[in-house]
């Protein structure tokens, strides 16, 4: 059986829920469940913190798991990165009061304060910077002002709360973070039950990209229509019972939905619908 770790509160929690569900694994339905067995589909899942997930999946305790790159880098745990997921991203930089420093290279002899001390550690050692690190629970943004530290590091969204306690983003992002898959590092990257769980993830990857477009138009507009809707490899393209018209199926890109039925339609395409597709495998 698989043993997989998902997150159990926090910005992880809820989307990786709702994205195992659309996988079509089974939900907890009280919240205070720590473990929650689908037998259906042999897997095991383990509702932990999302900051020990990394630990757990490292010493090889659970096979896979959900959690945040930032969170599995800061942990230093033997465990890799195998899928990205598409949500919770945010960005990891540095953040100072006007005029301290410019750059991470004139962090030298300061204080940063962080919540993600090991990720901040590293990131000062590849940059060959000499500075103190001290690691804080929770929001960082008072450190500065209680004489804790010089920096924080800290992650930013819009950089409004920085801004109201009077600090300004210097230097590039430390890091640029999302939900990831995990895996303990040097595990067989052909697990044939970890191959199956990537290859559901993936197919609600694609079906929430993508939507199924099925439209009607004419023989002599087809090579056209199927230059706007080329499909994953091909579309597909059936005569219909009035003579000179072909219906024409295919996936295309969410986002651009609307835009392709325009220029469908301008070419003479008609009844031209869209299907939210629910999974997939490619």
């Amino acid at each position: 059986m698989l043993r997989i770790a998902v997150p159990n509160k926090g910005s992880l929690s809820e989307p990786a829920s709702a994205m195992l569900h659309e996988a079509g694994y089974r939900q907890r339905k009280d919240r205070r469940e720590l473990v929650l067995v689908d037998a259906e589909n042999e897997v095991e899942f383990f509702f932990l913190r999302p900051r020990d997930i990394a630990v757990y999946v490292g010493s090889g305790k659970l096979d896979i798991g959900i959690t945040g790159r930032d969170l599995l880098l800061d942990s230093g745990s033997q465990a890799e990165e195998i899928m990205q997921l598409g949500f919770a991203g945010s960005t990891f930089r540095y953040a100072t009061r006007p005029g301290t420093a410019k750059d991470v290279a004139d962090f030298g002899g300061m204080t940063i304060a962080t919540s993600f001390s090991g990720l901040v550690t590293k990131h000062l050692a590849d940059n060959g910077v000499d500075a103190s690190v001290v690691h804080l629970d929770g929001a960082v943004e008072t450190a500065i002002q209680l004489g804790v530290a010089e920096i924080i590091a800290d992650v930013v969204e819009t950089g409004t709360t920085l801004r109201n306690a009077g600090l300004e983003i210097i230097g590039e992002p430390i890091l640029k973070s999302e939900a990831v898959v995990i895996r303990r590092t040097g595990a067989p990257a052909d697990d044939p039950k970890v191959q199956q769980f990537l290859r559901r993830m993936q197919g609600v990857l694609v079906a929430r990209r993508y939507v199924m477009m099925d439209y009607d138009i004419r023989v002599e507009h087809v090579e056209r229509a199927v230059a706007l809707t080329p499909g994953l490899e091909s579309p597909t393209v059936s005569p219909l019972h009035h003579e000179g018209w072909v219906a024409v199926r295919s996936m295309v890109p969410a986002k651009d939905a609307q835009r392709i039925m325009d220029e469908l339609y301008e070419l003479g395409a008609r009844a031209i619908l869209t299907t939210g597709i629910h999974a997939c495998r490619l």
